[in-house]
């Protein structure tokens, strides 16, 4: 009998082998392939944020309203239209949802209203806005507390400013209490100690008396001018720099535009611009204005520049939409705090920000380029005799003229008022309310993290707050 002959060779072993090595690896790979990434998942946007508001008594921020425009008058400068406004229209409002004040004084810090008329919105009309309220407090993301902050404030120094430092007599005090009083209270709070809790914080001296028993929670600031203080210690009591405050971080809480005050300019509409370098306001500031002070002796006396005094009151805003409109730059230095609206009516002016400043912060940075349509100088480099206005005749028309195109395109971020009584009705999809709230969804993986290493904290233990980086 011939021998059988031996059918597996060396060759087909090898084939084979390489078969059952290769297919489970394409197995793994057709599974991968119609399996999602998770971390191509994880960096989706979700479609909204939810949000939940307490039952605060209405006197904390429609009440307001009522009482402001219930006032016979305010004799600060720029309430000339808002006391216009009480003879005429005011009294034929009953019932219905107020305007919020004209006078710009307040005007700028008018965030509150807006976001809160979005929230208020009946989910029918609710087309575009990245903010879902919900109704239970498990299934919020966020608490939004519905205290018009700023509003509160301004009323106090209308009707009794000498006690605005003070408690006693001082309803502005007396309502700040019965927020935080009413929030301590709630299991909401409790459960994260205030951390995932939202406080619309606009004007710098707004919930003056209570900013370190709401600080661990998400503010809403235009900036961080209000929350400085000096680092003695550290300076020595010989140096005036200033430190962050622990109690406000860009970590936690989001830069929010002001109001502007100034009206839009199409780009369609831009015109020849004969003026160089254009600013009004006030000359001398507290704090950071000393910068402010040393520009306006540089360059008051500077063909082609004008600094004008003013307030942005009727006459004064009059010449502002005319001064921002026929020049090529505005200067935007800081005052009282690092940003004002300035900045923001320059936007809306197609004027592109000369913005002089070694520290300051922007809203929606990491959405916005601000570069793209605005010049950052620095200070030492400002201060230097002729330097800023010979920087600012090296850019060619060209330049100019993108500068403008890119702030055409950024000039909807900046706008919070949807032209609806009360605030209440659709917004803008890619307005400051949508922003402001993806801004807040950015932070709440860091927000539930902290509420999570509180929950584990031993009784007794405090832990300092840690909120220096930026």
């Amino acid at each position: 009998m011939m021998p059988l002959k031996n059918t597996c060779s060396i060759p087909s072993l090898f084939i084979s082998l390489s078969i059952l090595c290769i297919l489970p690896l394409s197995l793994f790979f057709f599974h991968s392939s119609t399996t999602p990434n998770p971390q191509i998942s994880l960096q989706t946007s979700p479609n909204s944020i939810k949000v939940y508001i307490p039952d605060l008594p209405r006197s904390l921020n429609y009440g307001l309203l009522d009482k402001y425009w219930s006032l016979n008058q305010d004799s600060r400068i720029g309430s000339e239209v808002d006391n216009e406004i009480r003879k005429t229209h005011v009294p034929n409002s009953s019932g219905k949802f107020l305007p919020y004040p004209e006078n710009p004084i307040i005007k700028q810090y008018s965030a509150e209203y807006w976001i809160l008329g979005d929230l208020m919105t009946d989910v029918k009309l609710k087309i575009g806005s990245f903010a879902k309220r919900v109704f239970s407090v498990e299934e919020a993301d966020v608490i939004f507390v519905p205290f018009f902050a700023t509003l509160s404030a301004e009323m106090q120094l209308i009707v009794n400013k000498g006690v605005f430092r003070k408690k006693d007599g001082n309803e502005d005090y007396e309502r700040q209490r019965m927020v935080v009083d009413f929030l301590k209270q709630t299991e909401a709070w409790k459960r994260s100690g205030g951390r995932d809790h939202v406080f619309v914080i606009t004007d710098p001296v707004a919930m003056w008396h209570v900013k370190a028993e709401v600080a661990p929670a998400i503010l809403l600031v235009v900036d961080f001018g209000g929350w400085y203080k000096l680092d003695s210690k550290a300076s020595n009591h010989s140096s005036p720099d200033m430190i962050h405050h622990t109690q406000v971080s860009l970590l936690k809480d989001v830069i929010v535009p002001y109001t502007h005050l100034l009206p839009r300019l199409p780009l369609s509409e831009n015109q020849k611009r004969e003026t160089l370098l254009y600013f009004k306001g006030a000359k001398h500031r507290h704090r950071g204005g000393i910068v402010r002070e040393k520009l306006w002796d540089l360059l008051i006396n500077e063909p082609g520049i004008v600094m004008e005094e003013g307030f942005p009151n009727a006459t004064g805003k009059e010449q502002s939409i005319k001064g921002m409109r026929t020049s090529e730059f505005c200067l935007h230095p800081a005052g009282d705090t690092p940003t004002s609206c300035r900045l923001f009516d320059a936007v809306q002016s197609l004027c592109i920000p000369i913005i002089v400043s070694d520290n300051i912060e922007l809203p929606f940075e990491g959405m916005v380029d601000y570069s793209e349509f605005s010049v950052f100088v620095a200070v030492s480099d400002a201060l230097q005799p002729s330097w800023l206005v010979n920087h600012l005749k090296s850019y060619s028309d060209e330049q100019k003229d993108r500068f403008r195109r890119n702030m055409a395109l950024v000039q909807p971020v900046f706008e919070y008022e949807n032209g609806q009584p009360g605030g209440i009705g659709p917004i803008s999809p890619n307005g400051s309310i949508n922003y402001i709230w993806r801004k807040v969804h950015q932070k709440l993986p860091m927000i539930k993290e902290a509420v999570i290493r509180e929950k584990r904290k031993p009784p007794g233990v405090s832990v300092p707050l840690r909120c220096h980086c930026t």
